[in-house]
């Protein structure tokens, strides 16, 4: 079988980057920063506030948002510290950021954005998140900011013609049974995986903050504004196939290693790894909405999430071409996206287990 590639951001600081089109994720976080904030203060233990306490960020990609993530982190903790001991913060801790992301994520432009005059030290540690990345017990806070809704591979079957859960869609539509089925059995096998190795990372008493998005129950993902850009994506691919730009095998033969759980199969997934009890299961109210509804915007987005991923499969020609034509399937499908069914944006707090 081959190997999935990987989900990489398009890196560096030019105006199709993700650093330069990434504000839909920050609001979430701008918008979910009280509840985390007081999450933390209600749920961190002083006793594992000291001399060093670390933050990790599981999927950092290559900025900004991880810098608001873990310095929203950073500020909750220290208020927390000021007001139980009375004491400075600044006098008495040393934060240590740990940004976590594949070997080919853009580290350079990422290290190059460090804020000025952070309050930590910071390091980067490469691989995948769903393996260990980190000793046992080394951090004290991890965060996965709209990353927790990947899979580690394309499941099984799905670019089988013989297989009945052969998807020729590129992502999982929700209206295929057996195609749901193998996204949710995939995902679930990389959900465990992936909270065993906080786990062991995590000190005991720690916390995780998973932030991102998830469906609705019983709302299918392509009665989404999210499965609808995706829908949109895989029309033009269709187009250059017709167009005999691209082989239509290789377009049936294309799927993304996405799954948007819904809220009970997420919660149900978490409470059966029994790793970690769930302290928050926050909606969130997005400041920007589902998605912004302008083409041009919602086109150079998805370039910039989705640009390396399909060029690995298709070539560098291909996606430019790609590109070209989603902003024009995107106009067509303003009166979807205006009555698509509302995703739900969440914050997750989990504690780890003593």
């Amino acid at each position: 079988m081959a190997t999935t590639p990987k989900w990489i951001m398009v890196g560096g600081e030019g105006p199709e980057s993700y650093n330069q089109n990434s504000s839909y994720q920050r609001a979430l976080l701008e918008a979910a920063k009280e509840k985390m904030s007081e999450a933390i203060k209600a749920k961190l233990s002083l006793d594992l506030i000291y001399d060093r306490f670390s933050v990790a960020d599981f999927g950092c990609a290559s900025g900004p948002n991880t810098f608001v993530a873990v310095q929203n982190i950073i500020d909750a903790v220290e208020d927390k510290y000021r007001k139980e001991t009375g004491q400075n913060p600044a006098e008495n801790i040393e934060f240590q950021v740990l940004f976590n992301d594949f070997t080919t994520n853009d580290f350079n432009t990422l290290f190059q954005s460090l804020p000025a005059g952070r309050r930590y030290y910071s390091a980067g540690v490469p691989g995948s998140f769903f393996e260990r990345v980190l000793p046992k017990e080394s951090f004290h806070i991890g965060v996965i900011n709209y990353a927790f809704h990947f899979t580690s591979k394309i499941p099984k079957g799905i670019t089988d013609r013989d297989s009945p859960s052969w998807n020729r869609d590129m992502h999982c539509t929700g209206f295929n049974k057996a195609v749901k089925k193998a996204y949710l059995d995939q995902y679930s096998a990389d959900a465990k995986i992936l909270l065993d190795a906080r786990a062991d990372e995590l000190v005991p008493g720690g916390l995780m903050l998973l932030f991102g998005s998830c469906l609705r129950d019983g709302v299918k993902m392509s009665e989404t504004s999210k499965g609808i850009v995706l829908d949109a994506v895989g029309a033009s691919l269709n187009d250059l196939a017709q167009q005999g730009v691209i082989e239509q095998d290789k377009v049936d033969s294309f799927s993304t290693p996405l799954y948007f759980a819904e809220e009970s199969e997420l919660k149900q997934i978490i409470e059966e790894n029994g790793r970690f009890t769930i302290e928050a299961f926050e909606d969130i109210i997005h400041a920007k909405g589902e998605f912004t509804l302008d083409p041009k915007v919602l086109a150079v987005s998805c370039r910039a999430s989705f640009g390396t991923f399909l060029s690995q499969h298709f070539g560098e020609q291909v996606f430019t071409k790609v590109f070209d034509l989603i902003e024009a399937k995107l106009r067509q499908e303003i009166p979807r996206l205006l009555n698509a069914k509302p995703g739900m944006q969440y914050l997750i707090v989990l504690r780890k287990k003593n």
